[in-house]
């Protein structure tokens, strides 16, 4: 079995609006530093991505990828790589857990990476780190951003309580799955 590499942050926001800012691709260009396009390809009967290319330009590893995704329920999603240019493996996924009563999420992110190339298996690991590390970061710092982060992303997510000040002070720019 694939090793994989998982961390967890607190977000001060209630578990719909984090998914709301996960769910919604088509601003992902807007907070990812690394995302320059992306395009859901398909959606399922609930109107959810299930198929989305993501243009990645992140400095020496540029990629033109198409991942689809799994929904389970409102707090878990699930990606896998259907194709890419660079990767031979990207495996996913975002779980959200409400704390206090649901007024701040718990977002553990897992991520399994694979590339064509050769790689060590610890560069490997230290790259799915920096991913996560990223995402996470950037993930928190749009939700807790407030209601117009994920205006975009249904109506659920726009009525959700977003108390908290953004806060990145790492000032790093997320990395979507």
């Amino acid at each position: 079995m694939a090793e994989h590499t998982r961390s967890s942050i607190t977000i001060e926001a209630a578990p719909d609006a984090v998914m709301g800012v996960i769910a919604d691709f088509d601003r992902y260009p807007e907070w990812t530093g690394e995302v320059k396009e992306a395009e859901v390809l398909a959606r399922d009967g609930a109107g959810r991505a299930e198929q989305v290319r993501l243009l990645l330009d992140a400095g020496a590893i540029k990629d033109d990828h198409t991942l689809a995704y799994r929904w389970i329920g409102d707090s878990e999603v699930h990606w896998s790589l259907v194709r890419s240019q660079m990767l031979r493996a990207l495996d996913g996924s975002y779980a959200l857990a409400p704390l206090d009563g649901g007024a701040r999420t718990e977002v553990t992110y897992q991520l399994t990476v694979d590339v064509k190339i050769p790689m060590l298996g610890m560069i490997k690991r230290k790259a799915e780190k920096v991913i996560i590390d990223r995402a996470l970061a950037g993930l928190k710092k749009r939700v807790e951003s407030g209601p117009d982060a994920y205006a975009g992303a249904g109506e659920s997510a726009r009525s959700a309580d977003t108390a908290g000040e953004a806060g990145d002070p790492a000032g790093k720019t997320g990395e979507p799955a």
